[in-house]
């Protein structure tokens, strides 16, 4: 394993219960500003296997990015679960439920 795949998986696991990143902001904090597509391909790859809270991932405009309906309600029901609002659009907003940090 990569020393950035072992950030990005560190940097997921991270984030609370009830919020979430997008996948470039994942990718900035994990040392890459420019690598978001490679966090989607650790995720795919990785969230069973390394237990992460793959859910808690969004895209730039704080969308469900899974183009599946199943895997798409999948997301929206586990962030609910945690309190966050998912719109009938598939969408979070990222100004209440983002993590910031000192580095943003």
């Amino acid at each position: 394993m990569t020393p950035f795949t072992e950030r990005v998986l560190h940097v997921i696991k991270s984030i609370p219960e009830g919020n979430v990143m997008t996948y470039g902001q994942v990718a900035r904090q994990a040392g890459s500003a420019r690598a978001a597509r490679q966090v989607v391909r650790i995720l795919h790859a990785m969230s069973k296997k390394h237990r992460l809270p793959w859910h808690r991932v969004l895209n730039v405009r704080g969308e469900i990015a899974i183009q599946d309906d199943e895997g798409a309600q999948l997301q929206r029901f586990l962030l609910e679960s945690e309190g966050v609002h998912v719109t009938d659009e598939l969408t979070v907003s990222l100004e209440k439920y983002q993590v910031r940090s000192e580095m943003e």
